[in-house]
């Protein structure tokens, strides 16, 4: 079963939730987030992303910078930009992009539940990524980015958030970036407790650093309690839970910085043992083992021949895994994808554009546009207890920071908002 439960969310009054509201810390560079939070003091990228606030070239993993996240919460509460709910309450959050529409419950899932497996993960994490958000949360004795969480399809749940989603929100505006965000306090908490008590496992779709921050985090506060039982607040972290067929992937590209030492026509001919190779105008795959290749000035469509794939290997046949084992790998000489300095990584949202820019500029010597991952595909890996390699997935739309923050204790902050 999955544990969930209320929480006294700290959020914005609905007058500024927009400008309050802003991308995840892990979407945007620090030079991004310093000119989205120029002009906008109650930007939540001050806490997010608090290097913005210090001198240029401050070491991100710095102590002043966990040190001007906390300053930066503290300010937002001041100014009035948040404000903390009198009551308990369980949340819904719809987004709706380019004609899509997913809805999620927002609440608080238990560590123990990650530990468990009850939440089943799909992707490594990074050490020194987990270390900078363990440190984040314990700063701030909050958890201050949402986790994205998906379960299977339950008809109970999808009927209830039809029927909570029907009444007047507490949020509703349009994001540059085109998304509608909506938000709804639900009628009945309990509900919603009851339906999770029934469903076996959620999966991580999004936020493997920061469950895993989570966890350790607790695990930090509860090594100098004493009287820790699993109860307190501390052991509960934020997560926005979606029903999976919802939810939208798009392709995560690659790039490398250098052909391993071959020409670009000698690279060229190298691809055509791999599988079908021929020019293109038309980069982005349209259906699964295919790859988009830019080099020069040329867009080249590979196909890998599907007989040659161990199709009961979720990992292997992966799209991503395919063209690590297959190119980066074998061809370009690339052994850890998560160390390996010469490889970056594109989201899909920047389309095939970015890539061609990248080449171009000669920050990259090869491109490569994939098919996106599916979430059945997620799903399958996750309860096979495998992991995806690293940069397998990008979802879209991305879950705005700085909606509902989680505090992880129990003491007021002021001006709480009546319950309404």
């Amino acid at each position: 079963m999955v544990h969930i439960k209320a929480f006294e969310a700290l959020r914005p009054p609905a007058a500024v939730a927009p400008k309050v509201a802003s991308p995840p810390y892990d979407v945007v560079s620090t030079e991004e987030a310093r000119e989205l939070a120029a002009e906008n003091p109650l930007s939540f990228l001050h806490v997010i992303r608090p290097e913005i606030d210090l001198p240029r070239g401050t070491d991100p993993f710095d102590e002043s910078v966990y040190r001007a996240a906390q300053e930066g919460l503290e300010s937002l509460i001041e100014q009035g930009g948040l404000q903390r709910d009198a009551a308990p309450s369980i949340y819904l959050y719809r987004q709706a992009w380019k004609g899509h529409s997913q809805i999620g419950i927002v609440c608080c899932c238990h560590v123990e539940d990650y530990q468990n497996d009850v939440i089943r993960k799909h992707e490594k994490t990074r050490q020194d990524k987990e270390d900078d958000r363990t440190r984040h949360i314990l700063a701030l004795d909050a958890n201050t980015g949402p986790i994205f969480l998906a379960f299977r399809e339950d008809d109970a749940i999808n009927a209830r958030l039809v029927d909570d989603s029907a009444h007047r929100p507490l949020y509703h505006f349009v994001t540059p970036d085109g998304v509608t965000h909506t938000a709804w306090r639900v009628t009945d908490p309990n509900a919603y407790i009851e339906l999770f008590a029934n469903v076996p496992h959620v999966y991580v779709a999004d936020g493997h650093h920061r469950t895993a921050s989570a966890a350790r985090a607790a695990a930090a506060r509860a090594a100098k309690n004493p009287a820790h039982n699993g109860t307190e607040e501390y052991n509960w972290f934020l997560s926005v839970l979606f029903p999976a067929h919802q939810l939208t992937i798009l392709p995560y590209n690659r790039i490398v910085t250098n052909l391993n030492g071959l020409s670009e026509s000698e690279f060229i001919d190298s691809l055509r043992s791999v599988g079908d190779l021929v020019q293109t105008d038309e980069p982005q795959p349209d259906r699964p083992c295919t790859f988009g290749i830019r080099v020069g000035e040329q867009w080249w469509s590979l196909t890998v021949d599907e007989d040659s794939i161990d199709w009961s290997d979720p990992i292997a046949s992966l799209d991503v895994s395919l063209l690590h084992d297959r190119i980066l790998h074998t061809i370009l000489g690339i052994e850890d994808p998560q160390t390996d300095p010469r490889i970056g990584f594109v989201g899909g949202i920047r389309g095939v554009e970015e890539l061609e820019q990248h080449v171009a500029s000669g920050t990259a010597a090869v491109a490569f546009a994939l098919y996106p991952t599916s979430i059945d595909q997620l799903l399958s890996v996750a309860d096979a207890g495998d992991r995806m390699p690293p940069k397998s997935t990008w979802f879209e739309p991305k879950l705005r920071s700085g909606l509902f923050v989680h505090m992880l204790d129990s003491a007021p902050v002021p001006n709480p908002l009546e319950a309404s």
